[in-house]
């Protein structure tokens, strides 16, 4: 059963804006590195941000300067901020540890941006 739960995904036109969740079940989310994925129609899940602590953040090339990772360690909410939405962002995006283990998804949030 999945450890975390995604939510905030929706249908937006091409330059709009959504704000993901997670909530994780983990009592030590505080301490642990955290990452968001993405599954795009017929693609592979890929690694889209992540957050390592201590104000460490990573993009990767195609989101940087559009979205941004966060935390609240109080509320074991993860969050992603995505800004200037783009056709190629739509995907069912997912959270999770930069390795996560096979049975630890959660049912993700689709994200669908229209041209």
């Amino acid at each position: 059963q999945g450890q975390f739960v995604e939510s905030g995904g929706g249908v937006v036109q091409a330059g709009g804006s959504l704000r993901l969740s997670c909530t994780a079940s983990r009592s030590a989310f505080s301490i642990l590195a955290m990452s968001w994925y993405r599954q795009a129609p017929g693609k592979q899940r890929e690694l889209v941000a992540s957050d390592l602590s201590q104000g460490v953040t990573r993009y990767i090339e195609s989101v940087k300067g559009r979205f941004t990772i966060s935390r609240d360690n109080a509320k074991r909410t993860l969050y992603l901020e995505m800004n200037k939405l783009k056709p190629d962002d739509t995907a069912v995006y997912y959270c999770n540890t930069p390795t996560p283990r096979p049975d630890s998804w959660g049912q993700g949030t689709q994200v669908t941006v229209s041209s």
